[in-house]
């Protein structure tokens, strides 16, 4: 529920409300739904077999890895972009109330994120930037209460109703960021491991390099002194589980984006206000600024320091673990037998000149979280100062690559996994329109790019 309280809350929910009140509410509800399809199934995987589906996505027939590397390439910019805008937005907060400017803040957020993350001491920071995303997500909702919804307007916005002049640099971004991106899809599996739901990685060990004892055998790998009856019904109370964690998690989600909705519909609509530019923050003040005063006014400004603050340390992890990972993925076969390529011999020159150890999966991180998710971030930061364009630019990535990432981890779930706890018919249909769904937007985004319609 609090990973909810990203950008796809706080920023692009009030400009789609700004610009079509409640024309969109149906959109919302149709893809935190398929949210929760698309989650479930990242999971289903790491639960059956151990392993992340990005291992699962090494398995496809065809050149090696490709499917990875297809995930890969685009995270990498994605990744940068999206440290860069959540940074940005931030540091716009700050600005208001500080000297100085969006592009000093946000670099300074970069630079101290990135040390707690690389040294892997920001668990406590963490925990702060979780109660004060409760807080907000509280406050929103009893703001929303308190202002009241069009109730007539929201029912017709259950309706399919397209707008007449649709602007898909600001539909796409919030359908991008709903509850999760492209590889917050995937880090669900991750969650779901660490929290030991199937029994936890058994690829890897954890980050601290404590081996996960708790594991049991999952069907796929067979052992364990267990019969296969056994280990089946272990893996459906699993998949139970995780399916009751995902549906809390989602309907939480949509209930705050909901009443970020109200609020910019009700209260942003009206004065004709679009939140954007360096002034970003201090425009999406007007949401609580006019029920609380200047009270209000300062509590969402620190609201969005520390709960998207927070967002810049998880997804800087995410990241790292996910690059990481997928490093040691596309280089293990030629590791194995002793040949080298680019990549492997760049981080055996690393290895001689650091002195640490860059094939461990901890030093990788480290690694992509300095380059990837911190230097490149900064240098976006200082080339293009406008929050929201960075932002969006994170969200479009995220939605144009949502369909691969769903449509293949449906191939996988499919063909991949033991009959009895793979994905029935039902949730197949309903993943496949997901990725055909997302392929859609991407098609129309990229049509409308192509013609110069924007």
């Amino acid at each position: 529920m609090l990973s909810a309280v990203g950008t796809g809350s706080i920023l692009f929910t009030p400009r789609v409300a700004s610009q079509y009140e409640y024309q969109l509410l149906w959109l919302l509800l149709i893809v935190v739904y398929f949210m929760w399809v698309m989650i479930r199934e990242m999971a289903r995987f790491t639960i059956v077999t151990g392993k992340t589906m990005l291992e699962g996505m090494y398995t496809l027939e065809g050149p090696r890895g490709w499917a990875v590397w297809f995930v890969f390439v685009p995270q990498l910019l994605a990744a940068s972009v999206g440290i860069a805008g959540l940074s940005a937005v931030v540091g716009s907060a700050v600005q208001s109330f500080l000297p100085g400017n969006t592009s000093f803040y946000g670099v300074l957020l970069i630079l101290l994120s990135s040390v707690f993350v690389a040294a892997g001491q920001y668990m406590l920071l963490e925990r702060y930037s979780r109660i004060m995303a409760l807080l907000l997500m509280a406050m929103v909702v009893i703001s929303a209460l308190l202002v009241g919804a069009d109730i007539t307007a929201m029912g017709q916005g259950l309706l399919f109703n397209w707008p007449s002049e649709p602007q898909l640099y600001v539909i796409l971004p919030w359908v991008g960021t709903i509850l999760a991106g492209s590889m917050g899809i995937v880090w669900f599996g991750y969650w779901t491991a660490t929290r030991g739901f199937g029994g936890g990685l058994v690829t890897r060990e954890r980050d601290d390099e404590t081996p996960v004892e708790t594991r049991y055998e999952p069907a796929e790998l067979g052992g364990g002194g267990q019969s296969e009856n056994t280990r089946l019904h272990r893996i459906r109370e699993w998949i139970g589980v995780m399916s009751g964690t995902a549906t809390l998690g989602v309907l939480g989600g949509l209930v705050v984006i909901a009443s970020f909705m109200v609020l910019g519909a009700e209260l942003l609509a009206p004065e004709g206000t679009l939140p954007e530019g360096t002034d970003v923050a201090v425009d999406l003040t007007i949401l609580f600024s006019n029920l609380w005063g200047s009270a209000g006014e300062y509590l969402l400004l620190a609201a969005i320091i520390i709960a998207l603050g927070g967002s810049v340390l998880a997804n800087q992890d995410g990241w790292g673990r996910s690059f990481a990972d997928m490093t040691l993925i596309l280089t293990r076969a030629r590791r194995d037998v002793g040949k080298s390529n680019f990549a492997i011999g760049l981080l055996k020159w690393l290895e001689k000149h650091s002195g640490l150890p860059m094939f461990e999966r901890r030093y990788l991180k480290r690694l992509f979280v300095v380059s990837i998710t911190g230097i490149v971030p900064i240098g976006i930061i200082l080339c293009f100062e406008d929050p929201v364009a960075v932002m969006s630019a994170s969200g479009i990535i995220a939605a144009l690559h949502t369909p691969f990432i769903a449509l293949t981890a449906l191939y996988i779930n499919r063909t991949r996994l033991p009959a009895d706890v793979r994905p029935g018919w039902f949730v197949t249909l309903c993943m496949g329109a997901a990725g055909l769904f997302y392929l859609g937007f991407a098609v129309a985004y990229l049509w409308g790019l192509a013609v110069g319609g924007g």
